[in-house]
């Protein structure tokens, strides 16, 4: 095979857990909360009415439960501290579906029990940015999932409003909630990795331009040159695959992902979370 192609089978590299900075991560949880505040304050109750892609979950619904997933962050923070963290970031992912029915049913009471949203996301946004205001970043929060740091939850929230940001605009139309771009970042980052940890290994490189290059899947790895399998899409596109609002198939047929190789097919994989 020419030097420039050349494959060899290797053992999975030992990949370095990726890290997050914690004030643009917080910046990042603050923007786009602001940004989904100013939109839903604009929606009345017909809108509000409509149905979602998220089952029977309407327009309120959804918005009532995208506050639930950030007053999270300041109830956790009110709770005593544990010790140390027992849950890594890329652990998150799978436990998720664990807690679906109680988020849901959750989410539908508050949304019947609020019938002013604005005036609910106002005072969760002065919360939310006093409780990060005082709070270290190393500070450790006692969860259902277990204990993780601060910046790692916030996070998993840029994940929780950068897709129901989308939701959201797909249920509205017109909407357009704008994504701040360093959530969006973190949000594909973080899911490109909880790829690669559940199928770890150097044959399939995974392109989610310009956020996130990952290697996944056992095989031959590349080492050098144009790699044998590629996927490539867009990071909205990728959050849609890696939280179940897109089947693979249909992204394939569609175009908005490009999958060349044998070993370019992802769909046993996805979704990574729910």
């Amino acid at each position: 095979m020419p030097e420039g192609n050349r494959l060899t089978v290797m053992p999975p590299a030992r990949k370095r857990t990726r890290t997050y900075d914690p004030v643009r991560t917080r910046t990042a949880v603050l923007a786009q909360f602001g940004h989904l505040r100013q939109a839903v304050r604009t929606l009345d109750e017909r809108q509000l009415a409509l149905p979602t892609r998220l089952g029977d979950w309407t327009v309120r619904d959804l918005a009532a439960h995208i506050v639930l997933a950030v007053a999270g962050v300041g109830r956790a923070l009110e709770r005593d501290e544990p010790a140390r963290p027992d849950l890594a970031l890329l652990d998150h992912p799978p436990t998720t579906a664990v807690h679906a029915a109680a988020i849901a049913a959750s989410s539908r009471e508050l949304a019947g029990r609020t019938p002013g949203l604005d005036a609910l996301y106002a005072r969760t946004e002065e919360e939310l940015t006093r409780h990060l205001a005082a709070a270290p970043h190393t500070r450790v929060l006692a969860l259902r999932a277990g204990a993780m740091t601060l910046t790692d939850y916030l996070v998993t929230r840029t994940v929780e409003l950068v897709v129901h940001t989308d939701d959201l605009n797909a249920a509205v139309p017109g909407l357009e909630v704008p994504c701040d771009r360093q959530a969006l970042a973190a949000a594909t980052r973080f899911l490109a990795d909880a790829l690669a940890a559940r199928a770890p290994g150097g044959s399939t490189e995974v392109r989610i331009p310009p956020y996130a290059v990952v290697q996944c899947l056992e095989g031959p790895r590349h080492t050098r040159g144009t790699p044998p399998n590629v996927v490539e899409t867009d990071p909205l596109t990728w959050l849609r695959l890696a939280t179940g609002r897109l089947a693979w198939k249909d992204a394939v047929a569609d175009a908005s992902v490009s999958a060349s190789g044998e070993r370019a097919d992802l769909e046993g994989l996805l979704p990574l979370m729910r």
